[in-house]
């Protein structure tokens, strides 16, 4: 009896074992299609840190990539810099202070000069009258110096002096043209003036305007300490207080590189990428430094890449693409 017992629990762990063995390697059968059959599907490729994106010309056309080569392209050295635009209210009121202050000398010389010619031959006015109208005109013109020194130590010679004060004062009151004021960063020096400078909004840099130099800022910004210039911005929708980035041109050699068109520009974790067709079928996605905005899009100074085939049509769709299969082979 003892015998038959042992026999039929030696034959229920030997069925066991061989269930145990037979489902283990059927699992393991399924594992290695399921990774098999994932790697299949999978259109992303990743080689020491370079991505890259298979799509066959079916698939390209269903997302209607389209690329085109990457032009040459120059720019005029430039260095970036950060401003406002100002409030013409200040400048407005100074204005109407000289402006009174030259009305009141003009009063005062007339008066002066009319007691003057009564005073001479018969003595109809008298000397005291003529001497209060002589200290009434020397003030009038002490008060007009002050007023001219006042406008010229808060905005400097080159709009003091500008013989169209009143209109100027009054296009940027009426928002028909911006005063804008830049410093370049702490720790850079301009050995000379900019010649210019295109000047957009910090909410949309990749849209720059061309701006006209005034002259030098007087005073320093408190929190930027750098060397500051005012600048006239023409047709701009800024309103005073708005916060500006800036590119000003500087003399010297032009930088050379390409033109990396808008659309072709995608943008993943903080950074700026586009693709780049390798071969008929696989696209790289490589960062780009978006640091010289165009008209037509962004001027990178690297003229290595001058006529890559970048994706300038329906390079979202293939980032898209590419974070979809996310789990595809790393090399």
């Amino acid at each position: 009896m003892t015998k038959i017992m042992l026999g039929v629990v030696a034959g229920l762990v030997a069925g066991a074992a061989v269930t145990w063995i037979v489902l283990k390697q059927d699992a393991a059968d399924d594992a290695e299609a399921r990774k098999e059959a994932k790697e299949e599907e999978s259109h992303v490729r990743r080689t020491d840190g370079q991505v890259f994106v298979r799509l066959d010309r079916e698939g390209q056309q269903h997302a209607g990539l389209k690329t085109a080569p990457l032009e040459v392209a120059t720019l005029e050295p430039e260095v970036k810099a950060y401003g406002r635009v100002l409030d013409p209210a200040p400048l407005s009121a100074q204005m109407v202070e000289l402006a009174n202050a030259r009305a009141a000398l003009e009063a005062s010389t007339k008066e002066f000069n009319r007691l003057k010619v009564l005073h001479t031959p018969d003595q109809n006015v008298s000397t005291r009258a003529l001497e209060g109208a002589e200290a009434a005109l020397i003030h009038d013109r002490i008060a007009l110096d002050a007023a001219q020194l006042k406008l010229v130590a808060a905005w400097g010679k080159s709009i003091a002096t500008r013989p169209d004060l009143p209109a100027f004062v009054q296009s940027l009151a009426s928002l028909d043209t911006a005063l804008v004021r830049v410093d370049v960063p702490l720790g850079v020096a301009l050995r000379a003036p900019p010649t210019g400078a295109r000047i957009a909004a910090a909410t949309a840099p990749e849209l720059p305007v061309e701006a006209q130099l005034l002259g030098p800022a007087v005073t320093a910004d408190p929190q930027m300490q750098g060397q500051g210039f005012l600048f006239l911005l023409g047709g701009s929708s800024l309103r005073p207080g708005a916060a500006v980035v800036a590119w000003l041109s500087m003399a010297g050699e032009e930088e050379k590189g390409v033109i990396v068109p808008r659309s072709a520009i995608v943008r993943h974790e903080g950074d700026a990428f586009v693709y780049v067709q390798s071969s008929a079928d696989v696209f790289e996605r490589q960062r780009v430094q978006l640091a010289h905005p165009t008209e037509n899009g962004w001027f990178v100074d690297e003229a290595s890449r001058a006529g890559q085939l970048a994706v300038v049509v329906g390079a979202q769709e293939l980032l898209s693409e590419e974070l979809k299969g996310q789990g595809g082979e790393q090399e």
